[in-house]
């Protein structure tokens, strides 16, 4: 099978990084050091190719009556232009097709980010949904063909201020922005850039979003003003400290969002109908989604390694790693409903039951350590 490239996949090659298939896309796990890119974007400023990702834009007179009832959390929410909002989009059994950011332009154009590996799924159903309802809407994907356009995640304390640097015009349209918002900056020597204050590591910085042609000069001008390049292996180390669910990994289309720590992502409250919603109202939430700090020594945290309460329920870890911000092995979990933070939870790692300690996420938030 041949993978699928980025446009930085040259830039990539060129500085030395080592390549993987991730879910049939050609990227870099790390130029190096692993760590050293997990440090750098804790203390200084990284950045990440996220061009695999896809941009989706939906536009038409019905466009906001259309998210209304296609996705979980409630687009009402964005009412200024330039507002950006987390959501899953859910199947009517009430699990998790894909989670997304939207982002509202205008009343007749809304912009999604959706998952790489989802992409083709995502654009096919809300496609469906837009002929099922009649929205009459157009749907473009803007990740392959002429209209292409590239993300690059500079992400990190400094990562403002480089992104300012870097890009003309940036600092005056940002400047100001609070996280969860974007804007557009014109005229720039890479084009139009979508700047929006959102990430994936728990730290501050900006996604930016370019025409496919533009990003490898982008990233190569980051690179020059030092922004440190990172790989698929420090985004995951960062984004589980955080907290953060990983599509694929820690739900899917198995599992309900109730138990995956997404309740705050779902607005089960206004009378406002969606898709899935009878059917989450029917299961409930089930589990919790909590964090895990190995105490003893002897093995690593690692997905479907099986969790056991005091009272001998059963959990299952969703996403394990060694933790360089703690220098310690860190999990997301499941957990029955009993389990409370402060409680010890025993793993099953190979032939011995290692105890861990449950504590509330994020582990880590810009550059602080807030789990012990």
């Amino acid at each position: 099978m041949t993978l699928k490239s980025t446009p930085l996949n040259n830039a990539h090659r060129a500085l030395g990084a080592r390549m993987v298939d991730f879910g049939g896309w050609d990227m870099p796990v790390n130029y190096g050091s692993q760590i050293e890119e997990h440090h750098a974007v804790r203390t200084d400023v990284g950045m990440f190719d996220v061009a695999h990702m896809c941009v989706v834009d939906i536009k038409g007179a019905n466009v906001r009556g259309f998210l209304r009832g296609l996705l979980a959390n409630n687009v009402d929410k964005l009412q200024v232009s330039g507002k950006a909002l987390y959501s899953c989009m859910l199947n009517p059994e009430g699990t998790v097709i894909d989670d997304l950011i939207v982002y509202f332009i205008n009343e007749e154009w809304f912009r999604l980010v959706v998952n790489a590996g989802t992409a083709t799924k995502d654009v096919a159903w809300m496609q469906a949904h837009n002929d099922k309802t009649g929205a009459g809407l157009t749907i473009t994907q803007r990740r392959d063909g002429d209209n292409a356009m590239a993300l690059i995640a500079v992400q990190g304390p400094n990562a403002r201020a480089k992104v300012w640097e870097v890009i003309p015009g940036s600092q005056a349209a940002t400047g100001d922005m609070k996280p969860f918002n974007v804007a557009f900056v014109h005229d720039t020597p890479f084009g139009e850039a979508m700047v929006a204050r959102t990430g994936y590591t728990g730290e501050d910085g900006f996604e930016i979003g370019v025409a496919a042609d533009k990003a490898e000069a982008l990233w190569n001008a980051l690179h020059a003003a030092g922004v440190k390049p990172a790989g698929l292996g420090a985004r995951d180390t960062l984004r589980l400290e955080a907290g953060m669910n990983l599509y694929g990994q820690d739900m899917d289309e198995s599992v309900n969002p109730l138990d995956a720590g997404l309740a705050w992502t779902i607005d089960l409250v206004s009378e406002r109908d969606f898709v899935g919603k009878a059917a989450l109202l029917a299961k409930g939430q089930n589990a919790q989604f909590v964090g895990l700090i190995l105490r003893e020594k002897g093995g690593v945290l690692r997905a479907h390694q099986k969790i056991i309460a005091a009272n001998g329920d059963t959990g299952e870890i969703t996403s394990g790693t060694f933790s360089p911000t703690m220098q310690q092995a860190i999990a997301l979990a499941r957990v029955p409903m009993g389990v409370n933070v402060g409680d010890t939870v025993h793993v099953e790692i190979r032939d011995k039951k290692l105890a861990a300690t449950v504590v509330k996420l994020p582990f880590v938030r810009n550059g602080k350590i807030l789990a012990a």
